[in-house]
């Protein structure tokens, strides 16, 4: 009589990768080695259909979720990675911002190299964990999340359960999950330091500091000041989102206080580029009266007017390190944190004379 029949796998739903230590509570429970498990649960290798209907329908009962991605990788008929960029659900900044197009468009370079296509989607800033749903429905291979957004806890607990991703953010204490981001602590001092150098001692930082990278940006700020014996004034950190009104309204607050502001730190280029709207609606000059210095030096910075001078992240390296870093993953290394470093571009609109770049 054929034996055919204990040759193929009885079953083609795969499940979610247990643990080593939960694959051998499986494995004691059904009386089997834990590689056994392994080949029931991934549908490879020959077992006979009871032994895998067992070790399946303990799986089940073990609350292990169904994985449909697996078979596809197995397959190897997905190559697509998810893309998702949170909205903000108060200012829901577009899509079209230069910072999501650049690195969304450095990703997508990387991705294309690599053989791979790209799927990309928004969910709102407070549940990034809808940032999973293409990889548990089998639409992707893993994904790449554009920030934290002051969810730190949702991250984690995507990495305790074993999800594939990678974030663009800021490097945290005893972090689980892979991330990529610029020297924010680096990149704040340098802005911080070069205003300084040019005469500024009331310097604003515009920024909501509560978020990760922009805390990061904040705690250099802080670092120039204290390496030069200085304590910047409490009430010149303007936590403020980056719609145009709420800059508008806290420049013109901070400047309607006494002493106001000679400079400007402003945690994005968006908001700088409001900022200096904002001071020239009140009748001053950047950079005669008030320095500006942004953060991300996006496409338009040069060709603002004044051109913005601004902290440089690389962002074609920075494509390139989420992509390797969400493969390396895949491949079964653990979740990494890569830094790159950060780059000021001095340009007209905080300094004097010489010493700016076009």
């Amino acid at each position: 009589m054929s034996n055919k029949k204990e040759m193929e796998p009885a079953s083609t739903v795969p499940f979610a990768r247990p643990s080593r230590t939960q694959m051998e509570d499986i494995a004691r429970m059904a009386g089997v080695s834990r590689s056994t498990v392994s080949r029931a649960l991934s549908g490879t290798g020959r077992l006979s259909e009871e032994t895998r209907n067992r070790i399946i329908e303990l799986a089940k009962t073990s609350n292990y979720s169904v994985d449909a991605s697996a078979r596809n990788l197995r397959l190897n008929q997905n190559r697509t990675v998810s893309v998702v960029v949170p909205y903000d659900p108060v200012e829901h900044l577009p899509l079209s911002e230069p910072f999501f197009l650049t690195l969304v468009g450095s990703i997508a370079d990387a991705l294309t190299a690599c053989g791979m296509d790209m799927l990309l989607s928004r969910v709102s800033a407070d549940r990034l964990d809808l940032a999973a749903e293409p990889y548990k429905g089998g639409r992707c291979l893993g994904f790449i999340l554009i920030g934290q957004w002051g969810h730190h806890d949702q991250l984690t607990k995507m990495a305790v359960q074993g999800l594939p991703f990678v974030v663009w953010g800021a490097r945290m204490p005893d972090q689980l999950y892979g991330s990529v981001g610029g020297d924010n602590v680096q990149g704040g001092l340098l802005a911080t330091a070069h205003l300084l150098d040019q005469g500024a001692r009331r310097i604003a930082f515009l920024g909501d500091p509560a978020m990760p990278e922009i805390g990061q940006r904040h705690a250099g700020y802080l670092q120039a000041h204290h390496m030069r014996g200085l304590v910047p004034a409490a009430d010149l950190t303007l936590p403020v989102g980056e719609s145009r009104q709420a800059v508008d309204a806290a420049i013109a607050a901070s400047m309607a206080r006494d002493g106001g502001f000679d400079a400007v730190f402003a945690s994005n280029d968006p908001m700088a580029m409001n900022a200096i709207g904002a001071l020239v609606a009140l009748g001053k000059k950047v950079p005669d009266d008030v320095l500006v210095v942004g953060y991300d030096d996006i496409s338009t910075a040069s060709q603002f007017q004044p051109p913005l001078s601004s902290v440089r992240t690389p962002m074609i390296e920075a494509g390139k390190a989420l992509v390797a870093s969400l493969l390396a993953q895949l491949s079964g290394t653990p979740p990494a944190q890569v830094q790159l470093p950060a780059q000021l571009m001095p340009r007209r609109s905080s300094t004097r004379g010489e010493g700016r770049q076009s």
